[in-house]
């Protein structure tokens, strides 16, 4: 936005502590002639002039000296407030200085600005914060717009692969050719649908309305019931009703993500997944844990990245397309929420969101 030039807030400051001054002289002076008159005569009698006190003597030596006092203050007021006032903003320009290297797409410089606290140094922490925030967001952003622009390539490059073959192959089977495009043109749409999914958490465009955390848990594991009869995995529900407020279709793609990737990674045809929602003072809680392989801390801190599965990246075909933590991770925090990964001692990971509670709309005291 430009705007016309003006004063600078150094040179506003020093003619405010200069004005002040000034002010103050004046009504110093004017207080000791206005007491001094009431001791002095007013006596107009020029033959004794010199040679008694009166108010005519008095304004003509007080007046060059307050004159002399004032013009001094002016001086001292403006050389001493132009000092000040760049002593006092000077952690103003380097605040300055580093928003401009913000905006110029500097993301790593950090003011740290020295001394006690007061406001010019709160306002730098937190600048500083918002600039860690800020550098860690936009890493991830290109971070996950490379990861998505490669898994994206993947299928492409294999359909444009199996088309080659076909074209050069004029024997190549047809019904085989079909199911394999298929196959891949599934993959790169479900991966087309979770990275809309997930920029659709992120900007927050979603209404809110009341939501059982239970119940869109029952819908999730009735709805996976068949895949975990396949890989032989027991699924276990428990919990109270638990109200929070937001999206019933991202919450329950939460949900979903969540008791899926419990069964996928679980112990083959052993495996156990125990579902439960809790409610606290204020937030409401859902936890998935699954039986399964033990994970390091170190790994389970990185699960929830993009297109990261167990201990590699999610190249192959096995279920799922990498991004299931990843639009877990993002659905908890678009619903301000917190989302916690804990390996278990015996094996396996438990995962806890935890979310605001609904507020109670029933006139209950």
């Amino acid at each position: 936005m430009d705007r016309a030039p003006g004063m600078s807030i150094r040179l506003k400051l020093t003619l405010s502590y200069a004005g002040f001054l000034m002010l103050a002289g004046v009504l110093l002076l004017a207080a000791v002639w206005v007491f001094l008159l009431e001791y002095v005569p007013d006596d107009w009698d020029r033959r004794l002039l010199y040679e008694n006190p009166n108010r005519q003597l008095l304004l003509r030596n007080f007046a060059p000296a307050a004159a002399v006092v004032l013009a001094f203050l002016l001086l001292f007021g403006l050389l001493g407030g132009w000092f000040l006032a760049g002593r006092m903003l000077a952690p103003l320009t380097r605040i300055t200085d580093a928003t401009r290297m913000a905006a110029n797409g500097s993301l790593a410089h950090r003011i740290r600005l020295p001394g006690r606290k007061d406001e010019f140094r709160e306002l730098a922490d937190a600048f500083d914060t918002m600039l860690a925030r800020l550098e860690a967001h936009v890493a991830e952003q290109r971070r996950f717009a490379a990861n998505a622009s490669h898994e994206l390539r993947t299928p492409l490059a294999i359909s444009k692969a199996l088309l080659d073959v076909a074209r050069t192959d004029p024997d190549q089977d047809t019904g085989e050719l079909i199911d394999r495009l298929h196959a891949v043109n599934t993959r790169a749409i479900d991966l087309t649908e979770a990275l809309l999914l997930v920029s659709r958490a992120e900007q927050r465009s979603f209404a809110r309305e009341r939501v059982d955390l239970s119940l869109l848990a029952e819908e999730a594991t009735e709805t996976l019931l068949p895949v975990a009869e396949k890989n032989g995995v027991t699924i276990e529900t428990r919990g109270d009703v638990t109200p929070t407020t937001g999206s019933p279709t991202l919450l329950l793609q939460l949900t979903t993500n969540l008791v899926h990737n419990a069964i996928i990674h679980n112990l083959p045809g052993e495996g156990t997944v125990w579902v439960s929602t809790g409610i606290r003072a204020d937030t409401v809680t859902l936890t998935v844990e699954n039986t399964g392989e033990k994970v390091a801390p170190q790994l389970a801190a990185t699960l929830t990245e993009p297109f990261q599965r167990g201990t590699e990246r999610a190249h192959t075909d096995h279920a799922g397309i990498g991004l299931g933590l990843a639009i877990v991770k993002t659905i908890t925090h678009a619903h301000e929420g917190t989302l916690t990964l804990t390996p278990r001692p015996t094996g396996g990971l438990r995962v806890t969101v935890e979310l605001p509670t609904a507020p109670d709309v029933s006139g209950s005291p």
